[in-house]
């Protein structure tokens, strides 16, 4: 945890609530992390193809998807992929950072057309590059907690930490609950790779805050509560719907917010999130929230006292400096 005034505390997310106060708003994403890895290989070149996994994360039209491929550098403009035994795609364009459109065949009606063909042979679920290597267990596995009880996490990118009792013991003391929705895809996904951060394209991602989360929002902050962002996801779609006077309106389209030190936030007071990559728009964005000097000094903390980092991994509560 870091404090308003830069301390750092070392707690567990259970702990929560003795930060939280009423009317205090926590604020998660409620999109959901569906099938779209697909695995396979390039055809039509030679003998020796090679294999060739894709991450479908935005759809463009009915047979078109934009996608990480890896490896990436095996592929070109035209060249045709099987995905599977009968899922057969064309690369129609290539990208930065390992992205590409792919235009599926819906001519193959036993490969099914379009969103439902490609969605249905998709069989792991995605994990972003800043996620880094996963848990033995997924975000969806039963396990025990210390008490030993068992605990299940809710199936959202983030947020993984959340237990129904934590979220009782919440509510309990007057913090209440409102969803955002933000569709991940390359603007969280994609690395910076350019030495000046105004060079960097952030990706747009869909976003949406509809008017009744908007007035809950503002009459809670009307009455001194704080606004709890859960994740940076949750973060990027309110000051995506805030104006400059802090005012939360209703959001519905795509939003390429790239937050950075200097940004003034208008609309979230504490952030609960994850340890991420160095040189990614994750970072950059906690150190907007807190200064770079302090989250560099947390992060090395974190490091000396062995957290997890990354998606499945530990957390830290941030509060963001008064002024």
């Amino acid at each position: 945890m870091v404090t308003a005034d830069g301390r750092f505390a070392h707690r567990r997310v259970r702990d929560l609530p003795l930060y939280l106060r009423a009317p205090d708003v926590l604020v998660v994403n409620d999109t959901k992390v569906l099938r779209a890895r697909l695995r396979g290989q390039r055809v039509g070149r030679g003998d020796s193809e090679p294999k060739i996994e894709v991450l479908l994360h935005k759809r463009l039209g009915p047979d078109r998807f934009l996608a990480f491929a890896r490896p990436a550098r095996k592929l070109a403009p035209a060249d045709r992929l099987l995905l599977g035994r009968d899922l057969a795609a064309t690369v129609a364009a290539r990208g930065a950072g390992g992205e590409i459109e792919l235009a599926f065949d819906r001519a193959r009606r036993h490969a099914g057309s379009g969103d439902r063909g490609a969605r249905a042979r998709c069989r792991c679920r995605p994990i972003s590059p800043a996620s880094g290597p996963p848990m033995r267990r997924t975000p969806w596995t039963t396990r025990r907690s210390s008490r030993g009880t068992r605990a299940r996490s809710p199936p959202r990118p983030r947020g993984l930490h959340f237990t129904p009792g934590l979220l009782a013991r919440l509510t309990e003391q007057g913090v209440s609950q409102a969803s955002v929705t933000l569709h991940v895809g390359a603007g969280t996904f994609l690395p910076v790779s350019v030495d000046d951060t105004a060079d960097h394209r952030m990706h747009p991602e869909w976003a949406s805050l509809d008017s009744a989360t908007a007035a809950q929002l503002n009459a809670a902050r009307a009455n001194g509560g704080r606004i709890v962002a859960v994740g940076t996801t949750s973060l990027r779609t309110l000051e995506s719907a805030a104006g400059p006077d802090g005012a939360i309106r209703p959001l519905a389209g795509e939003t390429d917010i790239f937050i950075t030190p200097g940004h003034r936030f208008a609309a979230v007071d504490v952030l609960l999130t994850n340890f991420h990559l160095p040189r990614s728009t994750l970072f950059m964005l906690v150190s907007a929230f807190c200064g770079l000097a302090t989250m560099q000094a947390a992060y090395a903390e974190a490091i000396r006292e062995h957290y997890r980092f990354y998606s499945y991994g530990d957390a830290c509560l941030l509060f963001r400096p008064e002024g």
